[in-house]
């Protein structure tokens, strides 16, 4: 848990939303994900590049049951949202999400840590529970194997099936 505001958490919160802003295709990251142990994340808005910092973050509600989350693609049918990570380039899963939850966390603001909370849904609440996921040391490939999901992995072009049994033995 994050109690004290100092001069060191100030650069490594700059230091992980340096690395956010600058990630082609990341949409969230961890601060364990850089090898801090701390408990705040960053979530970026893929249209401004905007990083907004989750200190000490909690799932207060959830809303509804786990589920797949589906994405709609203009003239076919609905096909299920491929989750990624930067921790995990070129591999993609299906997991099982809550689609609207209520969270509370700092913000870093004036040299003070500030209350805030707020009900998050689609696209933004997936990517808390996956930030959320990584401080509590669990990954997707985590999710995709408890759950049964389906595991893929970008080679070239195309999008494989891929064993992700494998990957949770360390066999990349």
């Amino acid at each position: 848990m994050v109690e004290v505001v100092d001069s060191k958490l100030v650069d490594d919160i700059a230091e992980l939303e340096k690395i956010l802003k600058n990630s082609d295709n990341g949409a969230g990251l961890a601060a364990t994900q850089i090898d801090l142990n701390r408990r705040f994340f960053g979530l970026k808005d893929t249209k401004t590049k905007k990083v907004e910092v989750f200190i000490n973050p909690k799932i207060e509600a959830v809303f509804g049951e786990k589920t797949y989350p589906m994405i709609k693609v203009e003239g076919k049918k609905d096909e299920n949202f491929l989750e990624g990570c930067l921790s995990f380039p070129d591999y993609y899963g299906t997991v099982k999400r809550f689609l609207k939850i209520k969270v509370s966390w700092q913000e870093l603001r004036g040299g003070k840590l500030i209350n805030k909370s707020e009900e998050l849904t689609g696209f933004e609440a997936i990517v808390f529970q996956h930030e959320f996921d990584h401080l509590n040391g669990i990954v997707f490939v985590d999710r995709v194997g408890e759950e049964g999901g389906k595991f893929y992995k970008v080679v070239g072009e195309e999008m494989l099936v891929w064993d992700v049994e494998k990957v949770l033995r360390g066999e990349l």
